[in-house]
């Protein structure tokens, strides 16, 4: 860095200068501005000078503002360039233009003083200075170009030195002023940026010596030139470019120079967004010694290859020579090799390496001189592009149709290389993974310029179908040119995508971009090559159409080992088997793992692009398979937790939107469910346990209806069924009804539905049966027993709630003895509502007693944070503040000697609760 002159005020108000080297610079703040007349000099700061010819000077005003403003932020240092630079010293003046940019890179803070924007005060003052802003003269300077990009920090300041708002802050009026890329203003690297683009920044802005604007560029090309004022605006923009291309291309890049070949790309569709990939890709690319490479995967029809094309487009200036090939397969790989040695003759036609070569023979000999040439050692600035490795030879996949691109790579550590490709396990590269547009915004300029309908940002039939095709180009791309010359609407083409997928896509024009493929056949040559090598992974794929695209997982497809299907056995039949097949789908960019939702380890979930899982279904899945849909049917209803297992909320949410596709297979009778009603009746209990109630009562009935259909309503077998019941299954060893049970939880549905007379005939036909099927002292005898009595109690029928109540825990002490009990959650159920019950009829003991015991119980069973114990406890405390109070008439006892008798039953334990 050369010697930087800081300017420090003095605690007497007096401005001095500071001189410092590159390795001693204190944090100072810089100051952008436009030059007016009277500027304070550095003749007029220097020792000596007349103090009262300086201060009388327009420009006075400016360097108090500086240091006003640097003092309120906490600077004692900063840089004006009227008088910080002697520019009657040549040398320091040329160090200084080369370093300007560091300076203002460097500044803790810039301060942008605006001389013809004023701030007035009013309800119209933001108005005002924001007009002003607009048309600022320092918006068309040259100089001011580099002291709006350099610095991190930039506040804007008024005439009167009011702040307007930084950089950040008017970010998008800074954008519209000068057409310099937001990703530029917030200090994305300038390399990454093309030279052209740069250039474009600086078009509309003037300076006042001709040469400067060149000069005024160094810095924003990072270059270093010595200014050589009287030599011409031409002059010093052709020196320019030369330093601009011995930085990129190299000092002797002539030599080596090929003009690039636009036939030999593929055409390119109008390029969006993608601004972090392209400036990551530079990153990789650039200012690496020896071979720079990268790899860019991802699913078929992303826009790996139109990323390509616009990196090229971008940056193909800072390279001597760009090359494309097809490395689809070996002949098309040789093919492009050829189309490079007849490029490179024609701008070298002397070249040793390709002179004696038959380019229409041996082919692999042209291979061998392209890359020989490209080995020479000066020659380091070239770019390769292998577009389209989709056929990669692996270890498992080897076969003579495979390319192993390492051949056709040039053998010197020199270079850069593109390879696009859909398989993640290409490794001769960094990796960079390209993903869906994650903008909705994005995917309406995709529609809006390939349909060449205008302004589509507001219009909600557009967004819905943007986000139906979910950021993937070729779908977007697909969509806008069918909708370019047809009167379709959005809303249209949309109920067309999802009732005639097939159909659409075979009838939508081939785009020119995507001229080998489309949307209806982009993913079957991977879909070939994943079958050539894991059957399992194939079926994998089929088998998701009958599924959510979201978040499945191992966990959910191990309940398929009942199916006839051999490879679904195989895929399900252990979780390395599931890992195999689904990694390598990824590996080929058709799936990609789910963010983690907060589940254990193991159990995190695989996702598919929606428009992946529309070909899924409308191309594998042609014709449709019964045997799947019941397999899919399976496994979401065997998954449906208890609500008493560790974190069921959450397993019940990873469900449900498989338990939709379900669903509509159901409703829409798309799915025989002949012998598995229970499966409706688990998905009527998801349901139910998630609050949909709506949809809980549709599956129990169709559960109902189907089962009495095929048995009758009567039979044992639509009675029995096995159920885990609140972890008591291998202890009691105990069989539930099917048909019953639903017939319950239909009477809970309707309970709190708040429909009590249909729930009250739902729990009494539960009831009969269960008596008849398993007895009157039965477990789920005695649940549906317990249901009815908190029942009653919500109609108001108080005795014959309290009846139930006695009965249900008579029949569970005598069921499981009083040892269990207190543990048996139902009975826990039983007291706290039984409880209720005594209180509100003035028992207050019996109630605290009833109390007591179920909060122990709970506590117990499920540990103290249990979301029963707090309102057991609130009303302990209730019935304890009670207590104390004046005695006053308890109200009668109800029913005929009951409560007499539970009071005799309990009576010990209430004399020590209330001793105690």
């Amino acid at each position: 860095m050369a010697l930087l002159r800081l300017l420090q005020r003095n605690p007497d108000g007096s401005i001095v200068f500071r001189e410092t080297t590159s390795s001693a610079v204190p944090a100072y703040a810089i100051l952008s501005h436009t030059w007016e007349t009277e500027e304070v000099t550095f003749q007029d700061m220097e020792t000596g000078a007349d103090v009262s010819k300086t201060v009388s000077k327009a420009g006075w005003r400016k360097i108090q503002f500086c240091a006003g403003q640097a003092a309120a932020d906490g600077l004692q240092y900063f840089w004006i360039d009227t008088c910080c630079i002697d520019k009657k010293n040549a040398v320091e003046l040329g160090a200084a233009i080369n370093s300007m940019f560091r300076w203002y890179q460097n500044a803790a803070r810039c301060y942008v003083y605006l001389s013809d924007v004023s701030k007035p005060g009013g309800a119209d003052s933001e108005k005002v200075w924001k007009d002003a802003f607009k048309t600022s003269r320092w918006f068309t300077r040259g100089w001011t170009l580099q002291e709006l990009i350099a610095p991190k920090l930039v506040d804007f300041f008024s005439f009167e030195g009011e702040r307007l708002g930084s950089k950040v802050l008017l970010e998008s009026e800074i954008h519209e002023i000068t057409g310099i890329a937001k990703a530029a203003l917030r200090g994305y690297a300038l390399s990454s940026f093309s030279i052209q683009e740069r250039r474009s920044w600086a078009e509309r802005r003037t300076t006042t010596i001709e040469e400067d604007e060149a000069y005024c560029l160094i810095g924003v090309f990072e270059v270093s030139m010595l200014p050589n004022y009287g030599e011409g605006k031409a002059h010093a923009f052709r020196r320019l470019e030369e330093e601009i291309h011995k930085l990129y291309k190299g000092v002797n890049f002539e030599q080596y120079a090929v003009r690039l070949n636009l036939a030999s790309l593929p055409e390119a569709a109008e390029f969006v967004a993608r601004e972090e990939e392209l400036s990551k890709m530079h990153e990789l690319l650039h200012g690496h010694g020896g071979r720079s490479a990268v790899v860019l995967h991802g699913l078929g029809g992303i826009g790996k290859t139109q990323l390509a094309i616009q990196y090229i487009s971008r940056h193909k200036e800072k390279y001597t020579a760009v090359f494309w090939l097809n490395a689809n397969d070996e002949d098309s790989l040789r093919l492009s090799f050829r189309s490079i040695a007849q490029q490179i003759l024609t701008h070298h036609p002397s070249n040793r390496e390709l002179r004696n070569v038959d380019l229409e023979g041996d082919l692999d000999r042209v291979v061998r001189a392209v890359k020989a040439w490209l080995d020479l050692r000066d020659n380091t600035r070239w770019l390769m592009v292998y577009d389209n490795y989709d056929n990669p030879r692996t270890a498992n996949h080897s076969d003579r149709s495979t390319v192993d691109v390492r051949r056709y790579l040039p053998e010197s550590d020199q270079g850069s290389v593109i390879i696009t490709t859909r398989l993640a396990n290409v490794t001769q590269g960094r990796r960079l993974p390209i993903q869906k547009l994650t903008s909705l915004e994005d995917g309406l300029k995709i529609l809006s310029n390939t349909s060449g309908r205008g302004d589509i940002k507001n219009d909600p039939d557009a967004k819905a179908l943007a986000m139906k095709l979910d950021g993937l180009p070729l779908a977007l791309s697909t969509a806008g040119a069918y909708l370019e010359h047809v009167t379709t609407s959005f809303a249209e083409y949309l109920r067309l995508y999802e009732a005639s997928w097939s159909k659409l896509q075979r009838t939508s024009p081939r785009l020119n971009s995507y001229a080998d493929r489309s949307l209806y056949t982009t993913w079957q040559v991977a879909y070939d090559q994943i079958r050539e090598q894991n059957v399992a992974s194939a079926q994998l794929l089929k088998l998701w159409a009958y599924f959510d695209k979201q978040d499945l997982w191992f966990g959910l497809l191990q309940h398929a080992y009942a199916t006839d299907d051999e490879w679904v056995q195989k895929l399900t039949k252990d979780e390395l088997s599931f890992n195999e097949a689904v990694r390598l789908l990824c590996e080929y960019g058709l799936a990609h793992p789910e963010p983690s939702l907060g589940q254990s380890p193991g159990s995190a979930g695989y996702g598919v692009h929606s428009c992946v899982h529309s070909w899924t279904i409308s191309v594998l899945n042609d014709k449709w398979d019964d045997g799947l849909a019941r397999v899919a049917l399976t496994c979401v209803a065997s998954e449906v937790p208890s609500t008493d297992v560790d974190e069921w909320w959450v397993l019940q949410q990873r469900l449900l939107q498989h338990a939709v596709k379900q669903v509509h297979f159901i409703t829409d009778g798309m799915v025989d469910i002949t012998r598995i009603e229970w499966a409706l009746h688990n998905l009527g209990d998801l349901y139910a346990n998630q609050g949909k109630l709506a949809e809980a009562e549709a599956m129990y009935i169709r559960a109902l209806q189907g089962k009495e259909e095929a048995l009758g309503a009567k039979h044992t077998s639509t009675l029995m069924y096995i159920r885990a019941l609140q972890g008591y299954e291998e202890a009691l060893g105990v069989k539930h009804t099917l048909t019953l049970q639903t017939v319950n939880n239909l009477g809970i549905l309707y309970k709190n539905q708040g429909k009590l007379t249909e729930a009250e005939a739902m729990y009494i036909r539960a009831l009969q049966g269960t008596e008849e099927a398993l007895g009157l002292k039965h477990t789920s005898t005695l649940n549906t027993v317990n249901n009815l009595g908190i029942l009653y109690k919500n109609q108001g029928k108080l005795t014959e709630a309290e009846t139930m109540y006695i009965r249900a825990l008579q029949g569970y002490e005598e069921a499981l003895g009083s040892e269990f009990l207190s543990f048996y959650l139902p009975a826990l159920s039983t007291m706290f509502c039984f409880g209720d019950l005594l209180a509100q009829t003035g028992h207050e003991g019996i109630a605290k007693t009833m109390y007591t015991r179920a909060l122990d119980g709970y506590t117990a069973v499920q540990g103290p944070s249990s979301k029963w114990c707090q309102p057991l406890k609130d009303r302990l405390q209730a019935l304890q503040v009670k207590s104390a109070e004046p005695n006053k008439s308890q109200a009668k006892s109800i029913g005929s000697g009951v409560t007499k008798s539970v009071k005799r039953k309990f009576s010990e334990v209430e004399s020590r609760s209330e001793a105690a």
